[in-house]
Parts: structure tokens; sequence; C-alpha cells
């Protein structure tokens, strides 16, 4: 075991870049070429089949099950002419990750032999073992059915020989057990709620569109060096590990020169990623040693949130081929910047109206701070809910550490959006609004230019900034799925634009114009949301204390924080909104709850192993070593002289001593917390115990082993140190 990690070291040190073979064509020419987009669609289906699927991905409207033959037989086709053998439906459970079952094609032909078949019934629907994922009670043990069906607004793609078909995941009753069903319904409703607030200014608007940008954090590490670190492996995170003499405080990596290997490893990716349509568009070094980032141009939500996930498990396939292993914890290494996952919000027309964005006329302006304000309405009502909506036991050691926005949900808005709300508010009605008969409208409202969106500074501490034409939702995690925050938010905005509208049309029914209407529940709705709006220092401690006063949520246990799903508001937020039923949210929560319990069990064992295993041992071992040079000293100097020349080992072998006793102490009450916890039956409960009872034991151990990482000879240590994960690329 001594030798394994400087075998590690070497084999890591000796790698090459692995070559990469460029596409003859042009990104543009290869761009979706294993994916069944509507280029494909237009050439293997028949025009009426064409139309009618286009009318379902456009208009929403009802999937006529009397087409799905043909565009299954269409699918096949384009599927065979690409060597495809299996399909398999691609959903999204509860898990954080995706699952998949591959089928062949094969069916009996009653004469003997096999043929080769895949049927509109195929694509549509699946039936996996809904027992076998997380569904918070939802299904027992014994209640084995669930249903996929195909979800046609996200377009199918090939992966080695098998062909893809995004799908949601829901219990035999209907219950969703899956991140997309409740995300198209959330899409579904803020569309319906922003399209009948646009028709106040474009009565021509048909339909709005939810927009997502993410910009994918991560680390790289050589995958001789993580198979010598066994708390990767097993947590994703170094359970230990003193900080590297030297880490990210030159700041000498952030946008610098990509390495060689790495830059394999992007082009790679990169070329893979845009033959299954992912439109990648930005690589470059992270802030911390081997931390890099990937992000795309923005698209619908949904399918967004489908690449996404897509390009994390294709990061993992193409990292092993470039000798690489991908981390997508939030927080892997202690002491430097963890990954986020940065999700870029906005809204916009089927007509290209961007609703985030100012325009160039008075009424264009007012729609502008109309989907501002109600967007921060939205984020006020619900920032506990949101907080929860982002919140996982990794992405909890990222929050807040000065180098992530604190888990306190505010937004900043800039100075110049600021002073325009100010104005609207504060200012007198007549002098702010004025209707000349049959000239229009004239709103007094400070002119918002074209570089609206760079003439203020940004605010890196906000979790929620208005970034120009766009939210910039921070708190996101690298390795959630998007799905979650986006899920909240879209419904949170729904719901505010739904109330926005019914108190304007009751305005509007007692007689008053239709603008000043808007401007009278605008104004109130600027002095209710106030409290959310902070373009201040979120790290301070002051803004701790004024969020407490402004009655914004700021609670810190994880397991806690999930309660905010089932507050009464939450609850009525996501039934009205038809996005989730109260049981739903409490399985979800049962869920989430497990899930962090069951991370945390994780953690406390492979420490305590790794504690009692690995370090004391070694640590033990070089005591050994010291100690049988201070007798050799002592036989060859004397008792009193060689004393005094072994003092140095002599304090190094009683501060092992120290150190180590601390540790076996420490591992015995994290064992002994660990079996209390465990009997606790109630999910909820026994979350919070592991938070407030375990987890709090990790730290005290975590230092000693530190400490002792600079006291054993560097020869003798087993495990590959941070100076050798962060820097060998």
């Amino acid at each position: 075991m001594t030798s394994l990690r400087f075998d590690a070291v070497a084999e890591a040190s000796r790698r090459k870049p692995v070559e990469v073979i460029s596409p003859v064509e042009r990104p543009s020419e290869f761009f979706g070429k294993k994916v069944f987009n509507r280029q494909k669609m237009y050439k293997y289906l028949p025009s009426k089949v064409y139309d009618k699927l286009i009318d379902v991905i456009d208009n929403g409207a009802q999937l006529d099950r009397s087409i799905a033959d043909a565009v299954a037989a269409g699918m096949k086709q384009w599927a065979d002419e690409n060597g495809v053998t299996h399909y398999t439906h691609w959903f999204q459970p509860l898990t954080e990750g995706t699952a998949e079952k591959h089928d062949a094609f094969i069916e009996h032909d009653g004469k003997g032999g096999m043929i080769e078949e895949f049927s509109g019934k195929l694509l549509v629907q699946q039936e996996p073992d809904a027992s076998s994922f997380p569904s918070g009670g939802i299904r027992s043990t014994f209640e084995a059915r669930g249903y996929s069906a195909w979800d046609p607004t996200s377009p199918v793609f090939i992966i080695d020989d098998t062909l893809c078909i995004p799908t949601i995941f829901i219990s035999y009753t209907g219950e969703a057990l899956d991140y997309k069903a409740p995300l198209l319904r959330a899409l579904h409703a803020v569309n319906v709620a922003a399209t009948d607030v646009c028709h106040y200014f474009y009565p021509d608007v048909k339909k709005c569109i939810s927009n997502l940008g993410w910009e994918q954090e991560y680390f790289l590490v050589d995958e001789d060096l993580y198979a010598a670190r066994p708390d990767l492996m097993l947590t994703g995170r170094t359970l230990m590990g003193h900080s590297s003499a030297k880490d990210q405080q030159m700041d000498d990596h952030y946008f610098g020169t990509i390495p060689e290997r790495v830059q394999a490893f992007m082009k790679d990716l990169e070329i893979q990623a845009l033959e299954l349509g992912i439109p990648c568009k930005t690589r470059h070094n992270e802030v911390a040693p081997n931390q890099f980032e990937c992000a795309p141009i923005f698209e619908e939500t949904n399918l967004a949130v489908d690449h996404n996930m897509l390009l994390m498990s294709l990061m993992k396939k193409v990292a092993r081929k470039h000798g690489f292993q991908v981390l997508l914890h939030e927080k892997p290494f202690d002491g430097i910047n963890g990954s986020g996952k940065h999700n870029n919000w906005s809204l916009s027309t089927d007509t290209g109206i961007l609703l985030h964005g100012p325009g160039k006329t008075p009424e264009d302006n007012l729609r502008f701070m109309v989907f501002i304000v109600e967007t921060l309405m939205g984020v006020y009502k619900h920032n506990g809910l949101l907080k929860a909506s982002i919140m996982s036991a990794t992405n909890a050691h990222r929050l807040g550490a000065n180098e992530a926005p604190p888990a306190i949900i505010s937004s900043f808005l800039g100075k110049q959006v600021s002073d325009i709300l100010d104005h609207i508010e504060k200012a007198d009605k007549k002098d702010l609004f004025n209707i000349k008969g049959k000239e229009g409208v004239t709103i007094d409202i400070p002119e918002i230019p074209d570089i609206l969106r760079d003439n203020t500074d940004r605010n890196r501490t906000s979790p929620f900034a208005f970034t120009g034409n766009r939210f910039e939702f921070r708190a996101v995690g690298s390795e959630a799925n998007c799905a979650s925050a986006m899920i909240v938010l879209n419904t949170a905005v729904a719901e505010a634009l739904t109330d926005f509208k019914k108190r304007v049309d009751a305005i509007i029914a007692k007689g008053e114009d239709k603008f000043s209407a808007i401007i009278d529940v605008l104004r109130a709705d600027i002095k209710t949301c106030a409290p959310i709006h902070f373009d201040g220092n979120g790290y301070s401690d002051e803004w701790v204390a004024e969020a407490e006063k402004r009655g914004l949520d700021t609670e810190k246990s994880c397991p806690v924080i999930f309660d905010r799903y089932l507050d009464d508001a939450s609850i009525k937020m996501f039934e009205s909104m038809g996005v989730m039923k109260e049981n739903e949210l409490k399985a979800r929560n049962e869920v989430k709850w497990e899930t962090y319990t069951k991370k945390l069990q994780i953690e406390a064992r492979v420490l305590g192993d790794l504690s009692m295993n690995h370090i004391i041992p070694v640590a033990t071992h070089y005591q050994s070593q010291l100690a049988k040079n201070v007798e050799n000293m002592m036989d060859i100097f004397g008792a009193e002289e060689g004393k005094k020349l072994s003092e140095r080992n002599l304090k190094i072998i009683k501060e092992i001593a120290e150190r180590t006793s601390i540790i076996e102490k420490g591992v015995e009450d994290l064992v002994n917390a660990r079996k209390v916890a465990n009997k606790i039956e109630d999910a909820r409960e026994k979350a919070v115990a592991y938070h407030d009872t375990v987890e709090s034991k990790f730290q005290p151990i975590r230092y000693q082993i530190d400490k002792l990482e600079l006291v054993v000879a560097d020869e003798l240590w087993t495990l590959p140190k941070y100076r050798e994960l962060l820097f060998i690329r």
C-alpha cells in the first residue's frame, strides 16, 4: 500500500495527451449528427406525420397515437442506417442521475426465427420496475409497476448502438417519480401565465418559452491518483488532506492556458457533445487548480436540462478515455473553490421578444419592469423554497464559503434597474402615467439604454442576480439536476404572473385604463418584494442579521431547509399551478432526507475506515521508526546526550501518540453517534440527527489527520496528497 501512491504519481506523470482526430466537417455540419432532429424528421417521416409531430412539439398539441407507428418506423430506419441495435427509454429518476434499460429491436417472427421491429407502442411507453427507484413511499416494494412515457419535445438521440428516447417516469397511479414530469408541468404553467400577461402588450403572442443556459464546473483528476484515494472513489470528495503549499492563492489558473491533456479531453468532449446536439460554446480553466468549465448556448429549459444530464454522463465516459476522472462534487477539496452550475434563466416569446430585456418604447419598458418585478415577487414569496431546491448534502459544503452565494436567497439588480423601481414606486402617479387620447400612452420611466446589460458591475455574492436580460441563479450545485431549481423557479414565477393578471383585470373591470391598472399593481408589488432586493455583500455578518429582519429564510441545516417544500404556501403554489400534488411533495422530501442520510452514512464509514486502517497504522509505523532511532542514539551517545540529540524525534513521537489517540476517540464517538441516529425511524428526524450529531464529528477527526500528514515521513504516507491531486495533469 505504501508504494501505491508513488506508483500512481509515477503513472500519472508519464501520461501523454490522447490524440483526438477532428471530423473533416466544420462543427456546424456535424452538429446534431446523432440526433433525430427536425431535419431528420422531415427526411424520414411522411409529411402529414411530420406536421402533426411539429404541432405537438411547438404548440403543445395532444400526441395522436395514430401517428406513433409512423414516427417509430422513421426513427427505426434512421437508427438502422447508424448501426443501432437497441433502444431505451432514457429518464431522470430521483437519484440525481439518469436511468436506462436497453432492449434489442428483435422479436419472434412466428416461424422459428427473429425479426427486427420497433412499434409506436414501444416508442411511446415502457414499463420499468418503479419499486427499484426512490419513490418516498409512493411505491411499496411489492408494487413494482411504473411507466416511462415519451417526451416528444426533447429529440431522440444515439449513444453507441442504442437509440435513446427521453421520457417522463411516473408511478402506476400517476404520480411523478422523476424530474422531467414536474418540470414539463412547470414550463406549461409559466407559458400560460406569461402569455396571458404578454397580451396586455403584444396581443399576437401565442407562446412564452422558458430558457436556460447552464455553466458546468468540474474538476479533473488523474484516474490512478483517484483510484488511490478511497474517499474520492466512494464519496466524491476528499475527507482528509492538508492544503498544498501552492493552490489557488496566485490566481494563475483562472482563464490560464489549458493543459495539453485537458485540451485533448475538452476537444473530444466537444466533438461528441456537438454530435449529440449539445451546443457547447465556452471552455476555460476555472479558479481552482484542475478545475474547469463548459457552457453551452442557451436553449429551451427542458432541452437544456436533458443536455446537461447527457453532458455529465458523457464527461465521465470521455474522461476515462483520457486517463482522467471527472469530479462533479460541489466541494471535492477543502480550502479551495468548489464547483457550481450557474443557471442563466429567462423568458421569451414565440415572436422573439426577450421578456427580461428592455425595449425601445415606453410600453416595452413597462413590460420589462413587469416581468422583472413579478419574477422578484415569485423569488421573494418562495425564497426558502428556492433555497431548498438547490440544497443537498454536497452543495451545503460550497454555499457561503466566500466562493459561492450565501445560503440566503436575495436578488441583485444593479443601480439602474434599482433606481427605476424606486422611481416607479415613489413618483406621483399623475406625473408617471399620462394618456394622450389617440396619441397613445406616455410613461415617465427613465430611459433604459441598449447597454443595460453591461452598465452595472456584477455581484458574485448574489444567489439570484439580474445580468442585463436574464437572471443568473448562482446557487445551483455542480452535480445537481438543473430541473430541481427550474421546477421551483418557473412555478413561482407562474404563480406571481397569474396573481398579477388577476389583480390587474379586477382593476380594469372597475373601469380603469389597462396601463393605469398595470402601474397600480406594479407599484404595490415593488414595495412588497423589496426585502428580496439586496445589492450589497452577501458574505457579511451584517447581511445575515438584515436578512432575518426582512423575514428571509436564513436556515443553514440542509435537512431542515427541505421543510420548505411542505409549507402551506409551497403546497398551494404547486397544486394551483398543476405541477405537483401534496403527496408527491411529501414523497420527494422523504427521498431527499433519505439521500442526505445515506450520503453522510457512507462518508462516516469511509472516514472511520481510512482513519483506523490507513492513517493510524502509517502514523504508528513512523512512530516506531522514530522510537528505534531514539533507542539507537541513546545506545551510541548515552542516555542523557542521546535524549538531547533526539529531542525533535521525541517531540514527534509524543505528538503522534496524542493525535492518534484523539482520532481513535473521535472515530469511536462517530460510530456511537451513527448507532444512535440509525435507530431513528422517521426519515426527517434521522437526517436531522445525522446533520447535528454525526456530521459534526467529521472535522475534529480530519483536523488531526491533516496535522499528521505534515509530521509523518512523506515516503510512508499512503494517500495521494493535494499537491498531486491538483497539479498533476
